[in-house]
């Protein structure tokens, strides 16, 4: 199991469907010991309320970013357990009912254990804690993928959604609404956000390389924002169709296995979103490495949805503005940092600053790998 980048403000959810403008506001933050350790007497409570017997020498999966995850060995086999932290008790509960559904419809999922009482979320401990089957595979990057697995995976993401509206027709989701809106961020509110930060940030004297970094970033930041305002989006109603989506598809939540998928992992975050805006968010997350975009994957893989799931080069191409000015126009790496003081998501800043400022300097170019897929 493991965790991805969070979904930010202007998402029509969740990072994070998610509520107000910042994840931040509500995220428990917590120290390291607080997410890699579990006291004795928690794991012991949790075994009986999982009905697993005595849990053997948890071990705790450095990969999660937001919630935290351990792999756990008892008499009834390997599992994950994972500690939700971010999500509300009812949606998660009302996620995780659909997956065995989703898993009878051929969509490469585990269904969570259930509680001795029949739930499928414990509380213990002062945390919400779900259980799931161990599934074997390994987390591949997207540039990892050949271009052939590129296309799969957006294959996959098409039946992901297919699968997703079954569910919804079966009653086990809300009604999809018949319109929804995002918010696009000011241009105003992200500037007196950077100058914020850039407060919070000088207010520590500079004294880490992180400090130094984020300084100058935030600086370079005001002036990209400032320069390219005149192309931020200016509609709230996405182009193209919506419906249930996953919320996180991407690699950190992907297992594969003898080059096919194997696994769909952290089902958190399923929301009603416009597929465009998962399409592009799962391409930018899989392709966006080291600070650029592999554009011939992206192209392979948005081909692969299309073969699927007919989507307009129209909503294609106005998902991935409305990306790149939400990148554009949120900070949430230092929010986390210096607002909240949790270090965890640090190493996500620079290849993300790298990469928005490639993107920036090739949006057309961008633009048309996404339409031609």
């Amino acid at each position: 199991m493991a965790r991805s980048v969070i979904d930010l403000p202007g998402d029509v959810r969740d990072p994070c469907a998610w509520v107000c403008w910042h994840i931040v506001l509500r995220v428990t933050y917590a120290t390291s010991a607080d997410r890699t350790d579990i006291p004795g007497r928690v794991l012991a409570e949790l075994a009986d309320v999982f009905g697993v017997g005595e849990v053997r020498e948890p071990r705790h999966l450095a990969d999660g970013l937001m919630n935290v995850n351990w792999k756990v060995d008892t008499p009834a086999g390997a599992f994950a357990l994972k500690r939700v932290t971010d999500v509300p008790l009812d949606r998660l509960s009302r996620n995780l009912g659909i997956l065995s559904a989703l898993a009878e419809d051929g969509i490469p999922v585990s269904a969570p254990v259930t509680t001795t009482t029949g739930d499928l979320v414990a509380e213990v401990g002062g945390g919400v804690w779900c259980l799931f089957p161990w599934a074997a595979g390994v987390h591949v990057r997207g540039i990892d993928l050949s271009l052939a697995q590129a296309a799969l995976l957006g294959a996959h993401l098409g039946r992901l959604h297919v699968g997703l509206g079954r569910v919804c027709g079966r009653g086990l989701l809300p009604a999809v609404p018949d319109a929804v809106s995002v918010d696009v961020t000011l241009t105003e509110r992200a500037v007196e956000k950077s100058f914020r930060l850039s407060e919070a940030v000088a207010a520590t004297g500079l004294g880490s390389a992180f400090d130094v970094a984020a300084s100058v970033a935030l600086d370079h930041r005001r002036a990209l924002i400032t320069k390219h305002a005149g192309l931020r989006p200016q509609h709230a109603v996405p182009e193209g169709v919506h419906g249930w989506t996953h919320g996180d598809f991407q690699y950190r939540n992907l297992l594969w296995e003898d080059e096919e998928l194997s696994a769909v992992l952290d089902w958190d975050r399923v929301g009603v979103r416009p597929y465009a805006e998962e399409v592009v968010r799962t391409a930018q997350v899989q392709f966006g490495v080291d600070g650029v975009f592999d554009l011939a994957r992206v192209s392979a893989f948005v081909g692969g949805y299309r073969s699927v799931m007919p989507l307009e080069v129209t909503a294609l191409v106005d998902g991935v503005r409305r990306l790149w000015w939400k990148r554009m126009t949120d900070f949430w790496q230092r929010e986390f940092h210096y607002d909240g003081g949790d270090f965890s998501c640090d190493e996500l800043f620079t290849a993300d600053e790298a990469l928005l400022r490639w993107w920036t300097d090739r949006l057309d170019q961008v633009e048309d790998a996404f339409a031609a897929g």
